[in-house]
């Protein structure tokens, strides 16, 4: 297979075996940045599928890879309490934004994007949930594959996606942009009205975070 994202296989089963030390938190000595709101939804290189109503008082921004395997342990165990305690009642409103930690990771989003934005979180809750059955095996390209056709992404479909290099540039600008305005250097990183907070949050480390602010 050839394309932008796919240049070499072996390449992409070394990225990807490195992924889960790559996505570790740093030091938590930047957890109190604060950047503007305005800066952080000023639009990025893709635009935002936004989950939660628009009037939440809270807004949160996650920056994931979809290789990192703190960011799939956050959606197995923080995320359906987040979405039902927080998101689906109006408190929070929710971005998931694209940082790949290496190219099989780019792949994984640019599917998402291209099956389109109705489709495009379905796909990315589809890749944390089966992250071990794709991102670390011997045949990590034909593994993504196998899992996206469950979301109906036929081969071609495939192939086509991970050949598109506007796609390709736009959700590394996307990475590019978290790293040089908002300093962002690890997965998963969470801006909740603009306050940093680097590394997997537990539900009990959310809740400490989001009720203080939904009193106020």
């Amino acid at each position: 297979m050839s394309g932008p994202v796919l240049p070499r296989r072996r390449a992409l089963l070394a990225l990807a075996a490195v992924a889960a030390l790559a996505g570790a938190a740093p030091a938590a000595s930047a957890a109190d940045q604060t950047v503007p709101l305005g800066q952080l939804m000023a639009e990025p290189p893709l635009p935002d599928l936004w989950q939660g109503s628009k009037d939440a008082p809270v807004t949160m921004i996650e920056y994931a890879s979809m290789t990192c395997t703190h960011c799939a342990a956050f959606h197995a165990e923080t995320w359906p309490t987040l979405k039902a305690k927080y998101i689906d009642t109006g408190k929070v409103r929710f971005v998931l934004r694209e940082f790949p930690l290496d190219p099989l990771a780019t792949a994984g989003f640019m599917l998402g994007r291209c099956a389109g934005p109705d489709k495009r979180n379905a796909i990315t809750d589809l890749l944390f949930d089966q992250q071990k059955n794709w991102a670390f095996v011997d045949k990590p390209v034909e593994a993504l594959e196998n899992t996206v056709k469950q979301a109906g992404i036929t081969h071609d479909a495939f192939e086509s996606c991970l050949k598109d290099q506007a796609l390709y540039n736009k959700v590394n600008a996307e990475r590019d942009a978290a790293g040089k305005d908002f300093h962002v250097d690890a997965t998963p990183t969470f801006f909740i009205n603009g306050v940093k907070h680097p590394g997997e949050l537990s539900v009990q480390e959310l809740d400490k975070i989001l009720e203080p602010l939904l009193k106020s």
